[in-house]
């Protein structure tokens, strides 16, 4: 005899922007987080939240490269016009969480991930010029953003 639940069980739960669980005995234990929320700390611990949103500014990656041969130049400037699409994404990130988190949160939350995204476009690039031209190196660090106020 399965031990699964049946596909629309009554005890199944929705969940949206938090952790649940259902107990043994059908009851929903759930949490909720919510990022930028005062933690009443008294004490003054917490970091001062940014005056305005900033902006986020990262290196050029087109002036870097080399001749881009004619077979790859329409990915190469797909991959460019999506690291733009990523620090305008990034700026309204900015924008729209101005002084929410800790003294961590636009490394965390903003210039972090970013970073991880145009480490991927740059080597996206690399590659494929890389495919029939010599792959271009030294583009690593053109990937790390900072935040200008």
């Amino acid at each position: 005899m399965s031990r699964a639940l049946p596909k629309y069980d009554k005890r199944r739960v929705g969940l949206i922007g938090g952790a649940a669980a259902v107990a043994p005995s059908g009851a929903v234990i759930a949490g909720s987080a919510l990022a930028g929320e005062p933690s009443g700390d008294a004490g003054g611990t917490s970091a001062r939240p940014l005056a305005g949103p900033g902006t986020v500014s990262c290196p050029d990656v087109a002036s870097r490269l080399p001749a881009i041969p004619a077979s790859t130049r329409a990915e190469v400037q797909r991959n460019l016009e999506q690291l733009d699409t990523q620090v305008r994404e990034a700026d309204q990130r900015l924008a729209d969480t101005v002084g929410q988190g800790g003294p961590d949160f636009v490394r965390n939350a903003v210039l972090g991930p970013l970073e991880d995204k145009r480490v991927a476009a740059i080597n996206r690039i690399a590659t494929a010029i890389g495919r029939t031209a010599e792959r271009p190196s030294g583009l690593d660090p053109l990937a790390a953003c900072t935040l200008t106020e």
